[in-house]
């Protein structure tokens, strides 16, 4: 993002600016500026002698700091309504809240405050959840006066609720693993009369108050400044905070998006974390400012046990972090243990606290915990586990047919190009430029041909042009974000001055979705799939380069309730769109920039423009862990780097580590050089192509791998300490990770490497080279000679790995090709794997249950093929016709394979001794049949 500052203090460069001119948006939240910029500082000051209204104020400093002063002092008074309800009265401030605690199926508390009569309605995210929550009963047990216990139906999780001062702990069979308000942070600052309407009887009321005092700091709090943009608070400021104290954790993952560690950093001695949806160009790397996109939920994990907070906010929000060791006493002082504990603190510029508490106990417990909240990964159409060739931009139609006869020419398969702004009338969205793209239908033939298919972007900003029907037809029927006077707000963006359509009202959406008909969408094809860019939403010249917080939305809701949620209506409207132009039939392919918690149902994201640098490769891996493990599985980095020209060796080893990443895409931005795979020599087009075509194998387990995100919420990247949560040595580890749970990668971030240090997780397990076969004990660190043709990937012992032996020039010419396995023997010599398949593009597998899930095991010297979910059908001509047995530690005197129908085999194989491995070549065992292959 770009923004020149012309006063003389802050000079012309690439800067991040503050969100206001004098002072943050609400308590707890702030502004960013450039490290020679001031920055401000949030202070509170609890309650006078007289038991007056804390207030908040802002100093300019010379240098950042933050928030470190909670609002201490305001202890509420609760009382019990029933077993579920609490009001808590703020004695000073004289307004009751009204708090709610749920029990929730599958081990979720929920906890909800609000004020109890607000002047109106305070707002509520809505459309995250996929359904009402299911409660469950909970039980009040015995409580001392002044307290609460509220227990599930098992007894194992109890809610202690304590009135004064408000504290909740959460005991899991008998230990408190989360207090909720320990260090009294909790505040809420109600709805307020607009001051016009205030009168100086009221003033005069309290003779103890200064009330030229008050008018200054209300007039601060209720206007804010930036340059020429003035954000007026209608009632005031409303910001809300809530704290948790974890105890015995230190380890936490979450809040995406930044370009941070993945393992979340103590805050106490620097800035917080921030959820704020921002365009911003070239990211600044190991930075906790907000990004495009935000997921409002952490987790935290310890051994034997893992627990994650989802806080259901969609407005600016901070989250501070801070460990402390905690000493434990023992029965002697020797004794004494010394346990971490994590305090946690959320801070929302508005809405109301409605908070999840994920019990876990398991990583995986977790990750279900909060699908059945938001949702699970949406099943993708198979070509979009290819390759994806993408650049701002490709010129025009013979542009397009020459890359897409590029790759062809150097055997290199690919299954989608991608159109970026320039493809359009003068960027109006939903049109063709007719002298580059003449005959838009014609160039989509030629991609179907070679069973390829066709993205173009599609931005949320509108042109302003009455004769651009669709901005006709929004504007007539008031569809766009309105300014807080009333009109449409006006913004400038690629087209130049724009309106933004309000995809928060469902009109609007339904309207929007309909646009992608093939009678409305002239030129669309049903190859053609959708990318929402700049949908934070990106506004040049806007305050941070986004909309204003008081323009207003649909049911008069200002922007600032929402900002953080407006893309992911957008991405939901483009899926419906895609779904409804097939009447219901084909899966949408959608990629947004902008995302929030739930994304994950409408299609992929990525990481945005980043640059052409070894350490934004490093900082990608972290980045796409964090939002695997927040329920986003289908996610990448641009290839190669958005911004800036890589050399050949970086370009190659992120081809390496992208074909090993959910969402695999090569772009770049318009003033860069053409790097497609092909120019830049003989020897490194060869490298690319070798990854390229690795990730073209390996499609069925990525398919399978996607199948397991969509119906049992498992992260497809997914870092060491999911699989092995209760190994401390992988808590803290982020430069490598598990693709599902049999394969290992460790790509290559550095420049010239020749040797990677790689951490092989795991007390009595084995690992299997991929390349080598070679193998090592698990729970320790070996040394991997790496050239530019390699990165490090092993097998996990006691996997199974389906994979295509044959490759096509994309996904829709390999349907037929034969099947190879890769089996990889524990210690114990057995084995475990599964394949799912299905037509790769229909509803037909959720509808009418075509699809096919086999089993693969491997034990006592037999390896099965079965059902692993018998409800499904589809008929496959697809054959078995190699499989590799790695560990297998004596030749066997004979290989035979026994089909269901009686028939028995005997089968050729080669046996290795020095690697104890073996090859079964020229099989035909059908992939949808039962069998079985004996090794004697």
């Amino acid at each position: 993002m770009k923004q020149l500052r012309s006063d003389a203090r802050n000079r012309a460069h690439q800067i991040w600016m503050p969100s206001k001119e004098k002072k943050p948006q609400s308590r707890g939240t702030y502004g960013i500026s450039a490290q020679d910029s001031t920055w401000p500082r949030m202070e509170l000051r609890g309650p006078t002698s007289k038991g007056k209204l804390p207030r908040m104020s802002a100093t300019w400093l010379s240098r950042p700091r933050t928030l470190r002063t909670p609002w201490n002092g305001l202890h509420f008074q609760p009382v019990c309504r029933f077993s579920t309800e609490t009001t808590l009265l703020a004695a000073s401030l004289k307004v009751p809240l009204l708090a709610e605690v749920y029990g929730i199926e599958g081990n979720i508390f929920r906890l909800k405050i609000n004020e109890e009569t607000p002047l109106k309605p305070r707002y509520e995210v809505p459309d995250v959840l996929t359904s009402k929550p299911s409660t469950v009963r909970l039980l009040s047990c015995s409580g001392d006066t002044g307290s609460l216990v509220l227990a599930d139906g098992k007894g194992n999780l109890k809610c202690h609720i304590t009135a004064n001062p408000f504290k909740v702990d959460l005991v899991s069979e008998e230990e408190v693993v989360m207090n909720i308000n320990l260090l009294g942070q909790l505040y809420f600052e109600h709805l307020q009369v607009p001051l016009k309407q205030r009168t100086t009887k009221e003033n005069e009321e309290d003779a103890s108050v200064d009330t030229s005092q008050q008018k200054q700091e209300d007039l601060g709090l209720w206007e804010e400044k930036f340059r020429n943009f003035v954000d007026v608070k209608v009632n005031g400021p409303t910001s809300i905070g809530l704290d948790f104290s974890l105890h015995g954790f230190e380890y936490l993952y979450g809040i995406p998006q930044h370009a941070e560690s993945h393992q979340l950093k103590n805050t106490s001695d620097g800035d917080a974390y921030r959820l704020y949806n921002l365009d911003v160009y070239g990211y600044k790397i190991y930075d906790k400012k907000g990004i495009y996109g935000s997921v409002p939920y952490l987790l935290a994990h310890k051994q034997g046990r893992t627990l994650g907070i989802f806080w259901l906010n969609s407005s600016e929000t901070l989250v501070e972090i801070n460990t402390e060791p905690q000493v434990k006493m023992g029965p002697v002082a020797a004794k004494q243990e010394v346990r971490p504990r994590t305090d946690v603190h959320w801070m929302s510029e508005s809405g109301i606290i409605d908070v999840f508490l994920l019990i876990g106990p398991t990583p995986c417990d977790v990750f279900k915990q909060y699908s059945s909240l938001t949702g699970t990964q949406a099943m993708p159409p198979l070509f979009s586990l290819g390759y994806h060739q993408c650049r701002w931009n490709y010129e025009d139609e013979q542009d397009v047919k020459a890359v897409d006869a590029g790759f062809d020419k150097h055997d290199i398969p690919y299954d989608v190009i991608w159109l970026d702004i320039e493809h359009t009338e003068g960027k109006r969205y939903f049109t063709w430029d007719k002298k580059r793209f003449p005959n838009p239908e014609r160039m989509q033939e030629l991609l179907q041909n070679k069973k390829r298919k066709l993205v173009v972007i599609s931005d949320p900003h509108i042109k302003i042009d009455p004769d651009y029907s669709v901005y006709a037809k929004a504007k007539e029927q008031g569809f766009f974000v309105r300014n807080h006077e009333g009109g449409d707000f006006e913004g400038v963006c690629w087209p130049g001055l724009s309106c933004y359509l309000d995809f928060t009202n469902p009109k609007v959406r339904e309207w929007y979705s309909r646009l992608f008909a093939f009678s409305a969408y002239q030129g669309s094809t049903d190859i053609l799939y959708i990318w929402n860019d700049m949908n934070e939403p990106s506004v040049f010249r806007g305050p941070e380069q986004t909309m204003q917080k008081n323009a207003i939305h649909h049911g008069n809701w200002e922007h600032r309730e929402l900002h953080n949620i407006y893309g992911f209506y957008q991405q939901m409207a483009t899926a419906e769109g895609l779904i409804q132009r097939s009447k219901g039939k084909e899966r949408p392919f959608v990629l947004t920039r902008s995302f929030f918690a739930g994304s994950q149902k409408y299609g992929a994201v990525w990481t945005g423009d980043n640059r052409a640098k070894w350490s934004y490769l490093k900082i990608s891996i972290p980045m796409l862990l964090t939002l695997n493990v927040t329920g986003i599985s289908f996610c990448g980095a641009d290839v190669g780097g958005f911004i800036g020209n890589p050399e050949a060796e970086l370009l190659v080893r992120w081809y390496q580590a992208g074909a090993y990443q959910p969402f695999f895409r090569g772009h770049a931005t318009i003033k860069t050089k053409r790097r497609e795979p092909w120019l830049f020599g003989e020897e490194h087009t060869r490298l690319i192509r070798e990854a390229i075509r690795e990730r073209y194998a390996l499609l069925p387990y990525w398919y399978s791998l996607f199948y397991r995100a969509h119906v049992a919420s498992e992260p497809i990247m997914r870092p060491l300490w999911v699989e092995f949560p209760d190994e401390l040595e992988t808590f803290g580890v982020e430069d490598e990770y598990m693709l599902g749970c049999a394969l290992l990668v460790h790509p290559v971030t550095e420049p010239k490497a020749t040797v990677i240090d790689v951490f092989l997780p795991g007390r009595n397990e084995v690992w299997y080279d991929s390349k080598t076969f070679a193998h090592w004990e698990g729970a320790c660190t070996v040394k991997i000679p790496v050239a530019l043709d390699s990165i490090p990937v092993f097998q996990r012992g006691g996997s199974i790995v389906p994979i295509k032996t044959r490759i096509g020039k994309s996904t829709g010419w390999m349907t037929d090709f034969p099947y190879g396995l890769r089996v990889a023997l524990s210690t114990k010599g057995s084995a475990v794997g599964e394949l799912y398949l299905d037509d790769g593009h229909s509803f037909r597998y959720l509808h009418q249950k075509q699809f096919l899930h086999r089993k693969f095991s491997f034990s006592s010297g037999v390896l099965t093929n079965s059902y692993a979910d018998k409800s499904g059908h589809y008929p496959s001509k697809c054959v078995v016709e190699q499989i590799s047995v790695l560990g297998l530690k004596e030749q066997p005197s004979s290989v035979t394979t026994h089909s269901s129908d009686g028939n028995n085999q005997s089968v050729a194989f080669t046996y290795c001794a020095k690697t104890s491995s073996l090859s079964l070549e020229k099989l035909s065992l059908n992939i949808g049949a039962d069998w079985e292959v004996h090794f004697k």
